[in-house]
């Protein structure tokens, strides 16, 4: 009789030495009896890697005066093997701390112009549409992910701004025709998730910005570069050999999906008087 109940005390030990897991980011995080979620007192370094899911924008783990490129290094330099203090900076080129979003969340849908300024100021990154020169799809549509910013999170212009290099294909297609567009989804952020709507839900907004790129002005390069370097210091670091250098969208469209029954097209008067906050 005893041998006949062995398989079921072991499988009952097995089960109770197991806790439960849920999946959060592709991180499993235990879960306890009472069915609360214990998470880990997570340090700025570890906090990247275990992709944390409480989406919103990294901020840069090295001190501030660092961040405008005061101390950018040369080509050369970037080409020497690393020493042991090098190795550990270029580490934290890519340590950040999270900072959540706006804690209120998105707009009241019905708010087009101000969900408009939201989605264009708290999204890190945007899908750019050209029209492509390369040989074997020239004259065809061509998307390309770039890093974006409206400005410093407690300044929204509704301008975007870009830091590019020629090296791209984007900007051969740029100089052919500088007109784009530039979309973004509110799947970037948590929203979505939380309401668990598909990316193509249409309650969960969309936006395309239309308009033409332009190389930012000498008397506005202080400002793109705070707006890009505050939100996305790593590219303080970039190799200068790619001769990077700063461009703008100057708007003609505003094209706004964000509920159910149809799109809105937002005038830019309304768009620029906005605010995200």
């Amino acid at each position: 009789m005893r041998a006949r109940y062995f398989p079921l005390a072991v499988l009952a030990s097995v089960l109770c030495l197991c806790r439960s897991y849920t999946l959060r980011s592709s991180v499993s995080w235990v879960v306890s009896s009472n069915d609360v979620v214990e998470e880990a007192d997570l340090s700025s370094e570890v906090a990247p890697a275990l992709l944390v899911d409480n989406a919103g924008l990294w901020k840069q783990a090295y001190p501030s005066s660092n961040v405008l490129g005061d101390s950018m290094e040369s080509p050369g330099e970037l080409g020497k093997p690393e020493s042991d203090s090098v190795a550990q900076l270029s580490s934290r080129l890519f340590s950040y701390r999270l900072e959540k979003m706006s804690s209120s969340g998105p707009p009241p849908h019905q708010e087009t112009a101000r969900t408009a300024r939201y989605i264009a100021h708290y999204s890190d990154w945007g899908h750019l549409a050209t029209i492509s020169t390369q040989d074997k799809i020239k004259g065809l549509p061509f998307g390309n992910i770039f890093s974006v910013s409206d400005g410093p999170l407690d300044n929204s212009t509704g301008v975007i701004y870009f830091y590019v290099t020629l090296m791209d294909n984007t900007l051969s297609d740029l100089k052919s025709n500088p007109y784009a567009s530039l979309t973004f989804s509110e799947a970037e952020g948590e929203f979505c998730r939380q309401m668990v709507y598909d990316p193509e839900d249409p309650r969960c907004a969309r936006l395309t910005l239309t308009g033409k790129m332009v190389e930012v002005a000498p008397e506005e390069l202080a400002f793109a570069k705070e707006a890009m370097f505050s939100r996305h210091p790593v590219m303080a670091k970039w190799p200068v050999g790619h001769k990077w250098f700063f461009m703008k969208l100057e708007l003609i469209q505003v094209w706004l999906q964000d509920w159910i029954g149809g799109i809105s097209l937002i005038p830019l008067e309304d768009y620029f008087k906005a605010t995200p906050f």
